[in-house]
């Protein structure tokens, strides 16, 4: 029940979790969660990161501007809070999916969407997620070895989804 990719070039987890919703919600999958939109607008800068709240049309960024030479965490705490509200909200209607744009170093700290993929799992809804190499040692053990591992494929992750939300809609037919 819980997926996340690993692998793949700089963005590219981020193109397949949006791609991937965004074909899930073409076959009218009801999903919550949030993928990030990375938006390059100077070649000398960091990008803008925007997560897209995937039960509406709720955009929200959430990196600071923190100027051309700060090497700090760019991520806003406070965005990032707000977005994980919006997604508790819908997670709240009983989706057939969770889509978590990463499990980064919020979540490996506790904070950030892991309490909502643990609610998630508890409520028998499916999750999806992205995994980074630096990130992978913490995912495993919140995981507890209930993570399946995917490629940074489309085809492969759309069939974990489709094979979830299929075992998700037996079992609660069957109940």
């Amino acid at each position: 029940m819980l997926g996340y990719v690993t692998g793949g070039e700089r963005g590219q987890m981020d193109l397949l979790l949006a791609d991937t919703a965004a074909r899930l919600r073409a076959e009218g999958c009801a999903l919550a969660g949030v993928v990030q939109v990375n938006e390059e607008f100077d070649p000398a800068r960091p990008c803008h990161m925007d997560l897209h709240v995937l039960n509406g049309t709720s955009v929200i960024r959430i990196s600071q501007d923190l100027g051309t030479l700060s090497k700090g965490c760019r991520l806003d705490p406070s965005a990032l809070e707000q977005a994980v509200g919006l997604v508790a909200q819908a997670l709240e209607a009983g989706p057939a999916l969770l889509i978590i744009n990463k499990f980064g170093r919020q979540e490996a700290e506790g904070r950030g969407f892991r309490p909502l993929i643990g609610q998630a799992l508890a409520a028998a809804v499916p999750v999806l997620t992205a995994v980074s190499a630096g990130y992978l040692d913490a995912f495993e053990r919140f995981a507890e070895g209930m993570g399946t591992a995917l490629p940074c494929e489309t085809d492969a992750v759309l069939a974990f989804c489709h094979a979830q939300i299929r075992h998700q809609i037996r079992a609660q037919t069957e109940e």
